[in-house]
């Protein structure tokens, strides 16, 4: 007679691969990244020495990381809220079957699958002032147009503009999770006499109010700690620092200035800001009884 392994067992064996490649690639860098930011390390030295809190120091004086973590608070108010909003309107809406539904399906989800460079290098075309198509849609309505790039406060717009089309995640996951509640639930709503707009803010949106507080937390990540690559390709930080997030300014002083101890300890300081936002966040949904 043959024994059953317990089911205990079975699942740690599932996860173990898991934790395995947690452990390689994410707490292994991160004790890492704590070590080197209290050293002089250049990335070019084999025995950077132990210099304390001279990092720490450094950083309180550093005019230009206080210039990037006003563009990063900026940006996550920009951003976040626009793609959340589109993913989750767009999911909502094309949860339920219609003619080309498919295919407007797809037309959401494509950006997301569009290399990041190459959609930036795209969105330099589109903004272009001279001859890009969104100047000459402004032109259209007599409007002359923006220098995009040039300006800073257009050149945040610009970057959360790009930003706005790459939300295939968040729309599968909205779609998936509207496309499981109970439609009994909508039908005795609508007997009650309960409208298309009273349905959704009495039964939709409480009911998925897991899966968005969860897609909050992801894009507040995302938005901050992975919007290297449009502003890099876009402005590389400029106009006037506006788009020097932190993910460019650690880029910058890493491998142009071989600043990578000071690199490191602003890497903690994103990782930290991260973790006080996501904090506030669920502090508020707790408050607000979000998840009730």
């Amino acid at each position: 007679m043959t024994r059953r392994p317990r089911p205990e067992l079975t699942g740690w064996a599932f996860l173990a691969p898991y934790a395995v490649a947690v452990a390689l690639l994410v707490a292994v860098p991160a004790l890492l990244n704590v070590g080197y930011a209290v050293t002089d390390h250049t990335g070019l030295t084999r025995d950077p020495q132990f210099v304390g809190l001279a990092n720490v120091r450094r950083m309180l004086d550093d005019r230009f990381l206080l210039d990037s973590l006003e563009a990063s608070l900026a940006h996550v108010a920009l951003a976040v809220p626009v793609r959340f909003v589109a993913a989750v309107g767009l999911g909502l809406l094309l949860a339920a079957p219609r003619p080309g539904g498919r295919w407007f399906r797809t037309a959401v989800y494509l950006p997301t699958v569009i290399p990041d460079v190459a959609l930036a290098v795209l969105f330099l075309w589109v903004l272009n002032p001279l001859y890009g198509p969104l100047n000459q849609f402004l032109g259209l309505f007599g409007h002359a147009g923006y220098n995009w790039l040039a300006d800073p406060t257009t050149a945040r717009l610009a970057v959360v503009l790009m930003l706005a089309f790459p939300i295939g995640e968040g729309f599968v996951v909205v779609l998936a999770a509207r496309r499981l509640l109970d439609g009994r639930l909508y039908e005795a709503a609508a007997l009650e006499g309960c409208g298309p707009f009273g349905q959704l803010r009495r039964l939709t949106l409480p009911l998925l109010a897991p899966v968005l507080v969860l897609l909050a937390v992801r894009d507040i990540i995302l938005t901050l700690q992975v919007n290297f690559v449009p502003a890099y390709v876009l402005t590389d930080g400029r106009p006037a620092n506006a788009t020097l997030y932190l993910p460019v300014y650690i880029f910058d002083q890493v491998f142009e200035f071989s600043g990578f101890a000071y690199g490191s300890l602003v890497t903690i300081l994103l990782m930290l800001i991260t973790t006080v936002i996501i904090i506030g966040l669920l502090l508020g949904v707790r408050r607000w009884r979000v998840l009730r």
